[in-house]
């Protein structure tokens, strides 16, 4: 039930190359951007946030590459305003480089709200859990290092009980054959990547990253979890 995502030597070297290439493209673009990466803050009141009327609940999840949560995350109905970045650092405003150096703490990961009427927290873990490889620790395929850690932010005592509860219930069952090592923390300060980062399979769908990697996830999520697709996802 849960499959992971193998890949050749050579085939490793390939995907290296355009892990490289495509992030490279990325940073160069923004260096010559004038976007200001904006910061988003947990505590958006309701007058500043006009989803908040639709009773919509926040999840931060960090699997990996944020690309590939992002994809994962954008096809499930109940999934609003999905937003790529960092969280679980100690450096204020990083920046990507920053970030990718590993030095700053944080881990990459998609925040976004959600209609708990329509899917719920533990639907999400599930999706979440099913599409990553929870036991590596910090790493992700080709993408090492603490910034790539598979972790659960939770904003609320609910979903912090939730998170360890089905952690628990994945390791008794020995569902990866290793342990899960996802980290569970609060939430903290979320920190909003650059404009190119946003958006990233569906704006690049033929990039090398996007063909080797994301990818086969996206047509896992579509397989397993075509009943949690929004209609334009099928």
């Amino acid at each position: 039930m849960f499959s992971r995502f193998h890949i050749s030597s050579l085939g490793l070297l390939c995907l290296l190359v355009c892990i490289g290439c495509a992030k490279q493209e990325v940073a160069t673009s923004e260096a010559t951007s004038a976007t200001t990466e904006s910061k988003i803050q947990d505590d958006t009141t309701a007058e500043a946030n006009p989803m908040a009327e639709k009773n919509l609940s926040k999840a931060t999840f960090g699997g990996g590459c944020y690309w590939c949560t992002e994809a994962v995350f954008q096809r499930l109905k109940g999934v609003d305003g999905i937003v790529s970045g960092f969280m679980g650092g100690q450096v204020v405003n990083p920046s990507y480089e920053a970030v990718c150096s590993g030095t700053t703490g944080h881990a990459e990961c998609i925040q976004f709200d959600y209609d708990p009427s329509v899917i719920g927290f533990e639907e999400l873990l599930e999706v979440f859990w099913k599409t990553h490889d929870p036991t590596t620790l910090n790493r992700q395929g080709a993408d090492v290092g603490t910034q790539y850690r598979s972790v659960v932010f939770y904003h609320s005592d609910e979903q912090k009980e939730t998170a360890e509860k089905y952690k628990q219930k994945l390791n008794e069952a020995n569902a990866f054959g290793k342990p899960v090592v996802t980290e569970i923390a609060e939430a903290s300060t979320f920190y909003a990547a650059k404009e190119g980062h946003q958006n990233y399979y569906n704006d690049n769908p033929s990039a090398g990253y996007c063909s080797f990697v994301i990818q086969p996830k996206v047509a896992k999520v579509e397989k397993v979890f075509a009943d949690k697709l929004k209609s334009a996802a099928k």
